[in-house]
């Protein structure tokens, strides 16, 4: 009987180009605490984290649990409002891709650190619902990446073994997590200028979707 694959997409930075809208959505939500010291370059080396991570661990902010989430909220709530007024964009090579494993017969979910309510809005935004089996955010595990939990609830989700799924990620932590997780990975240099991955490419557009099955097949 044939195996099923399956592609286990992130979100910011993979499917799309959100960084500018996450900024500027934290941003305006610091500016509420006084607090204006969130660098590009700070924002850029927090990116895929779980909010309550960055607010606490990265920019050194003394919050209680509900402090941290209901800043996070209005920081997630402002992004949303970015993405319907202004609209976002797929990332080169990404529709091609998820047609063409749609036309392979292939699963696909998405399985990113963010809120469901900012998965949703991003794939309804730039029409791609329909490609996924599974959207798995961040209120479906309790582990952030680099911890395997969400591919491998992807991979449960849509009845696929974890060593047919490739990951496709932006991020070490991603990619440190697929690895983890015994999928093959596919490292995009979007976000990063390194990345360490079963195959590295610039961006999808660098090649074709066929470069997933011969990576599957040598997994």
């Amino acid at each position: 009987m044939q195996q099923v694959n399956a592609l286990i997409w992130d979100l910011d930075g993979v499917l799309v180009d959100s960084e500018h809208y996450h900024y500027r959505a934290w941003r305006e939500t610091m500016r509420l605490l006084h607090y204006d010291e969130m660098s590009l370059v700070d924002f850029r080396r927090t990116f895929g984290m779980r909010n309550v991570d960055l607010l606490r661990g990265v920019l050194g902010l003394t919050l209680s649990e509900a402090q941290a989430n209901d800043l996070a909220d209005m920081k997630e709530a402002r992004y949303r409002e970015l993405v319907r007024s202004e609209g976002m964009q797929l990332l080169p090579g990404v529709q091609t891709w998820l047609a063409a494993a749609h036309l392979a017969g292939w699963l696909q979910a998405v399985a990113s650190s963010a809120p469901r309510a900012n998965v949703e809005t991003v794939v309804d935004a730039v029409k791609i619902r329909h490609f996924f089996g599974a959207l798995i955010c961040a209120e479906d595990v309790r582990h952030g990446k680099p911890d395997p939990e969400v591919y491998l609830t992807a991979a449960r989700r849509l009845g696929v073994t974890p060593t047919r799924c490739i990951v496709i990620e932006d991020a070490p932590s991603g990619t440190q997590g697929a690895r983890a997780g015994g999928m093959a990975s596919i490292g995009v240099l979007t976000t990063h200028t390194e990345l360490v991955a079963d195959l590295v490419l610039p961006d999808l557009a660098d090649v074709p979707f066929e470069a997933a099955c011969a990576l599957l097949d040598n997994h």
